[in-house]
């Protein structure tokens, strides 16, 4: 939301920092903020997760338009949008994006990650997670959210297991894909002090 959001003056000058360059197999992967020429291929990884997986329970893909504009929108906010380039090729992305729009609600965001199919298991959505933590941590945010389609999609679960998210539920049976109901999985981790302190 725009008003008294956590650490406001700070969020655009963090979120637009230059990222690390982790290290995935031995080969460094260049970990930075997205631009609108990303766009493209974001969209056409996240359009294969739409077509083929239950990481989105979107069913038609959004084309390269309605991407930067969701792009657009969580950039507005002072919020990360991360690229992983890797050999040339975006190989993955991942942002934040409120939990809630109602204002109690601001001091709680969640994180989506996509890594392009192909480029599974090689360590790319964990360089991308790390560093979405550690960007919206310094932004003064309080719980991170992970709500995972499919409670059967241990990539993504075991993925924020490794982060410190905890199995905090379980919402049967909310969606229906590829001609069955499925579940969504919610993951929570505590950024910085967590509830511990007053924001």
């Amino acid at each position: 939301m725009r008003r008294s959001t956590p650490a406001r003056t700070s969020a655009r000058s963090s979120a637009c920092s230059i990222a690390r360059s982790p290290r995935i197999l031995g080969e460094r992967v260049d970990l930075r903020p997205a631009t609108p020429d990303d766009v493209p291929a974001m969209q056409e990884i996240y359009a294969y997760h739409v077509l083929h997986g239950l990481a989105s329970f979107e069913e038609e893909p959004p084309s390269a338009v309605e991407v930067r504009r969701r792009y657009e929108d969580v950039r507005a906010r002072g919020l990360p949008w991360l690229a992983a380039d890797f050999g040339g090729v975006l190989v993955g992305y991942g942002y934040c994006a409120p939990y809630r729009t109602r204002s109690a609600y601001r001091y709680s965001i969640e994180d989506s990650v996509y890594v392009r199919h192909g480029s599974e298991g090689r360590g790319v959505g964990s360089a991308i997670l790390d560093e979405l933590i550690r960007r919206v941590t310094d932004l003064g945010y309080r719980q991170l959210i992970a709500v995972i389609g499919d409670s059967s999609h241990a990539p993504s679960i075991n993925l924020h297991a490794r982060f410190g998210f905890l199995r905090v539920g379980t919402v049967r049976s909310v969606g229906y894909k590829f001609g069955r109901w499925v579940d969504t999985v919610v993951m929570q981790r505590p950024l910085g002090p967590g509830d511990g302190t007053p924001p």
